[in-house]
């Protein structure tokens, strides 16, 4: 299944009904889990079960759309950061939010990867996007010199991946990876 976004136009009231299910959906995994109740959801958006399920008529599809925002969102960050910094600054700033956002993630990444396969739409979807924010940051500050020219966006989210896990019980050895790996990045003399 896409999502992309809302299937069909909505109504004003609806759109804001679906954002704020959204929206709580988010924090509602982040603090209780993917299993959490959906009637917290919908509790939260301050509307009823009956809604939630009229937008989101499965969990599944609910932490599809949640996953593919989140996506969507640090794909747009890479762009704004590429927009306001130097190119591997821009690098590095996105990968401290890459690795932060995986660790609050990993619950809802672990119960899409055991419900879909690994090819499906929202897969491919969110992969094509995250390689083209990285593959984009990246060529920035290989033109610039500032990134050896060999690694490409694949590897570079690969990177990101290996210092979110091995910082998961400490944000403060994260920032000493992050720092080496950013050294191992320039291009060698």
């Amino acid at each position: 299944m896409a999502i992309t976004s809302p299937p069909r136009p909505m109504r004003a009231d609806a759109r804001r009904n679906y954002d704020r299910l959204l929206a709580e959906a988010k924090i509602v995994f982040v603090e209780q889990g993917v299993d959490a109740p959906l009637e917290e959801i919908a509790r939260r958006a301050g509307v009823g079960i009956g809604t939630l399920y009229r937008h989101f008529p499965t969990r599944l599809t609910l932490q599809e759309a949640v996953y593919h925002d989140h996506v969507v969102s640090l794909a747009q960050q890479a762009h704004d950061l590429a927009d306001r910094l130097p190119p591997s600054e821009a690098v590095r700033e996105w990968m401290r939010i890459i690795a932060a956002s995986s660790r609050t993630k990993r619950g809802l990444t672990q119960a899409l990867t055991a419900t879909l396969e690994p090819h499906s739409e929202v897969f491919t979807s969110c992969h094509e996007k995250m390689r083209g924010a990285a593959g984009a940051l990246l060529s920035r500050a290989q033109e610039a010199g500032e990134v050896r020219p060999e690694l490409d966006g694949l590897g570079l989210l690969r990177i990101a991946h290996a210092i979110a896990v091995a910082s998961e019980r400490s944000e403060d050895s994260g920032e000493l990876l992050l720092t080496i790996m950013m050294d191992g990045l320039r291009p060698q003399s």
